[in-house]
């Protein structure tokens, strides 16, 4: 697993208030692509429901620490392109930063936060969340809004799984030469 810092495991939970699509049903088929570096993933569709729920588990593998995670939700469509009903990102780098002080968080009790996010212009959270230390996982449970959506929100859980013995060099720090 060379170059890996960690492996994803996204929980796509929930839809709340998605935009209707098909006007003769009043409703939608939504479903999730998720999407990071060059790897996509999708839910399954869940039939003519704009609240619908998911509890679909996508994993992924982390290399870029800089990457977003972008989640698109879609309409499914049968006799035509799918629709785009809206579209929100996730930033690794709290996760990234919890990693690398990792080393000192070992001996925490699981449950315990390791930082607390609020809701500004760079993230799309609808409500303060917190990063979770459990058992050498980092864990986040979200409600995210879709931004170039007429309305919408989908509840999320970020899971990540740092890989053993990777050390990031951030770009401050400059790589130590064996003599």
């Amino acid at each position: 697993m060379e170059g890996v810092i960690g492996v994803l495991k996204l929980t796509i939970k929930k839809g709340t208030n998605l935009a209707i699509c098909d006007w003769t049903r009043g409703t939608s088929d939504p479903y999730v692509i998720a999407t990071l570096d060059h790897q996509k993933t999708k839910t399954t569709v869940v039939k003519e429901n704009s609240n619908p729920v998911w509890d679909c588990d996508l994993t992924m593998i982390i290399k870029d620490p800089k990457a977003l995670i972008t989640l698109t939700v879609h309409d499914k469509d049968t006799f035509s392109d799918d629709d785009i009903m809206g579209v929100t990102h996730i930033d690794l780098n709290p996760y990234i930063e919890c990693m690398e002080k990792r080393r000192d968080f070992r001996d925490l009790q699981a449950g315990t936060k390791l930082e607390t996010i609020q809701p500004d212009e760079h993230n799309n959270l609808v409500e303060e969340s917190h990063i979770i230390w459990n058992k050498d996982v980092i864990i986040q449970d979200m409600v995210l809004r879709l931004k170039n959506a007429e309305t919408g929100e989908i509840e999320v859980r970020i899971e990540i799984t740092p890989i053993e013995n990777h050390r990031l060099i951030l770009q401050d720090e400059v790589p130590v030469e064996d003599e």
